[in-house]
């Protein structure tokens, strides 16, 4: 009896133990992630909230190393090397750490994840260090805020901010490199099954300023190759035709564009093959 009573005590203990009240996290852990280019980045981190104190030289600590958020240090991963303000990162996950003054931020990736927060920091184990300038813009963030921004083909910002503290930094990921060896492999030394394929070639080498002939005759093949025209592919036609200088051309199928358009219900493709005449006329 003396030892089921002890084993009944002891189960009750360990379930007070286990039991729990549910409650709001103070700083929830948040998930950010994006495309940047080909690159997958993710960004793992725990969101304070000013709640009436001080964030600036604070909540912020200058002069020391922080977390780059709450609980747990920042985690910040990438599916491909990148550059970081221009500074080559391998692949992988790293912890993001930052060292604030009113002017500056050191932007720090650590390859130790292990830490909680910046308890254990040690210089000696970061991958990567580089300042940015800090901002304090007149919009208030009461919670701590990362998100991206001023995408571009090949890259985007990732925006630190909190309270009127704004601190940003370029991530580029390798794109022409990738895109070109693929056009090579589909377009250039095999004949795609899918017209669309063309397009995407045709539309890269306008983006990126390429041989226009080349472009051209890959999106004359989208056209022929598809059952019926598409306005965005004849758009893509017109806007080369333009470069080109065939401008009667260019006029003529960005009309036969906005035909398409009107017939399918984008008024969007049709202002912009409007816009696109205007500029020949």
């Amino acid at each position: 009896m003396k030892k089921l009573t002890y084993l009944i005590v002891c189960l009750l203990m360990a379930s007070q133990a286990i039991a729990q009240i549910k409650m709001p996290a103070p700083s929830p852990t948040f998930e950010l992630k994006g495309t940047v280019g080909l690159t997958e980045v993710k960004v793992v981190y725990s969101r304070p909230s000013a709640k009436g104190r001080e964030v600036a030289g604070n909540l912020i600590p200058y002069n020391e190393v922080w977390r780059t958020g709450a609980n747990a240090s920042t985690k910040i991963s990438f599916s491909t090397d990148v550059k970081l303000n221009g500074n080559p990162v391998p692949a992988g996950e790293y912890a993001l750490y930052t060292q604030f003054t009113e002017e500056t931020a050191t932007i720090i990736l650590s390859k130790n994840l292990t830490w909680w927060g910046s308890m254990g920091y040690d210089q000696a184990e970061d991958q990567l260090r580089f300042e940015v300038p800090v901002k304090h813009p007149s919009s208030m963030y009461e919670t701590f805020t990362m998100s991206f921004s001023d995408f571009t083909m090949n890259s985007a910002n990732l925006n630190m901010k909190w309270e009127h503290t704004k601190a940003m930094f370029n991530i580029e990921s390798e794109v022409d490199a990738a895109v070109m060896a693929d056009i090579k492999a589909q377009v250039i030394d095999a004949t795609p099954e899918n017209p669309g394929v063309y397009f995407q070639a045709a539309g890269y080498y306008y983006d990126t300023e390429r041989d226009n002939d080349m472009a051209l005759s890959w999106v004359n093949k989208a056209i022929e190759g598809s059952n019926q025209k598409q306005y965005w592919v004849v758009h893509l036609k017109a806007k080369l035709l333009a470069r080109l200088g065939k401008k009667e051309e260019a006029i003529a199928t960005a009309k036969e564009s906005i035909d398409l358009a009107k017939a399918g219900g984008n008024p969007d493709y049709v202002r912009l093959n409007e816009k696109l005449i205007a500029g020949l006329e």
